[in-house]
């Protein structure tokens, strides 16, 4: 299974790009594709959870894979009782700010008909 974002590079006729056809359709064959939503923050709420994850369960070493697993198993317990919720903060007038340089600066005509 492969999820990824729905970037135009991301879609299997890109595999036909950088492989010969037959070895492109061996790969096409073995992938189960699936998007994140276009318009949503799935990706970014998978992300910011698995840092969670690192930060308060996986910040140590652990014995061996079944260690892993019960721990992991307890964190999501833990995080599932408790509700937690992504909260974001950055708003568009955050963005606008933040990413100035990205925004288009539209400046004000003056469509005086009497200076004509």
């Amino acid at each position: 299974m492969l999820v990824q974002d729905n970037l135009n590079t991301h879609k299997p006729a890109s595999l036909y790009e950088a492989f010969p056809p037959e070895e492109a359709r061996r790969i096409v064959d073995k992938l189960e594709i699936h998007y994140t939503p276009k318009h949503g923050s799935w990706l970014n709420m998978a992300e910011t959870e698995l840092g969670i994850l690192g930060r308060q369960c996986l910040d140590r070493r652990l014995e061996d894979r079944q260690v892993l697993s019960s721990e992991v198993a307890a964190w999501e317990t833990d995080r599932n009782n408790l509700q937690c919720k992504v909260h974001w903060q950055f708003t568009t007038a955050d963005a606008r700010t933040k990413l100035w340089r990205l925004y288009p600066v539209i400046e004000p005509v003056n469509f005086n008909l009497k200076d004509h």
